[in-house]
């Protein structure tokens, strides 16, 4: 086999199936804060991403680079799509989960649990049946950087489900310090939660659990996987099941099993990932200060996040 170049990194045979020997890491953005939630919008060959302190969504594409899609973003995180192909937000400024309409105007999903303003909402995903998936840590809450320094209200640091029709919020999990990132199986019967308190606990494990999904619950299955390198913070689901994660030195690919397959090493702390591009088969890195992209082998799992009918 020929040899991986010094950023990919193999730890079982089943990576050098994943990713190509001669796949680069390109740099495409560059001079930013804190960068977070990316999202491939199909539709217009773009890739959405937030520079959370900076209070910006912004817009990358091949043809016009970095352009400025939101400014005043009310420090948003993570961003996802609907079923619809809206984009579906969550907000550390207003604590909220938002939806952004055709006409660009903002719905509010959720900004209230028990009677009580949520903490700060991080990332979201959106399941098959137009549910609602979000984690509800308190990062926004704990300074001004990434958000505004307030007391959190919410008895826990919860994982929400936002029903489809009904729109009730309702607490799924409870039991996390800090839950941030969280990706479906390509089958949608379990929900993988990544535990991030680590970053102010030393003693909190930085771990990734796995929880069964049964209706709009969720049963706790264990610890998938454990992160050797920093913390576990946004991730996805490849259509072949393996999970790849944000780290402190990269992006890390687990299997299915929860082997670790190898790295993507990158020279900053990565926050989180997507898939996307023309072919599905490009992987983008949102790190400390900049983007990075990585041409792999395989597509994500959730192909209305790629393209939608507009």
């Amino acid at each position: 086999m020929t040899a991986l170049p010094p950023h990919l990194q193999l730890h079982d045979d089943r990576f050098a199936s994943l990713v190509h020997p001669m796949s680069r890491l390109d740099r495409i953005a560059s001079g930013l804060t804190w960068t977070e939630g990316p999202v491939w919008i199909g539709d217009h060959a773009c890739l959405l991403f937030s520079d959370i302190p900076s209070q910006r969504i912004l817009r990358w594409s091949n043809e016009d680079g970095v352009t400025v899609f939101r400014h005043r973003s009310q420090f948003t995180n993570g961003n996802t799509r609907d079923r619809q192909g809206r984009l579906i937000s969550c907000r550390h400024g207003p604590r909220d989960v938002v939806r952004t309409e055709w006409n660009g105007s903002l719905t509010v999903l959720a900004q209230r649990h028990d009677h009580a303003r949520l903490n700060s909402p991080n990332d979201v995903v959106v399941s098959s049946d137009g549910a609602i998936w979000f984690t509800d840590p308190t990062y926004g809450i704990l300074s001004n950087f990434e958000g505004y320094r307030a007391p959190a209200e919410q008895s826990a640091n919860h994982v929400f489900r936002i029903d489809p029709d009904s729109g009730a919020v309702k607490a799924v999990v409870s039991d996390f310090t800090q839950p941030n990132g969280l990706a479906f199986s390509p089958d949608e019967t379990r929900l993988y939660i990544a535990e991030s308190g680590s970053s102010h606990d030393a003693s909190v494990p930085s771990i990734i659990r796995q929880f069964d999904v049964a209706g709009t619950d969720l049963r706790d299955a264990g610890v998938f996987a454990t992160i050797d390198c920093g913390l576990p913070d946004g991730m996805r689901v490849d259509v072949d099941g393996n999970l790849w994660t944000s780290a402190g030195d990269g992006v890390h690919c687990f299997a299915p099993d929860g082997t670790l397959l190898g790295k993507i090493l990158i020279p900053e702390t990565v926050a989180n990932l997507c898939f996307g591009g023309a072919d599905g088969q490009s992987l983008f890195i949102t790190a400390s200060t900049a983007v990075y992209r990585v041409f792999v082998e395989v597509k994500g799992a959730e192909p209305w996040t790629r393209s939608a009918q507009v």
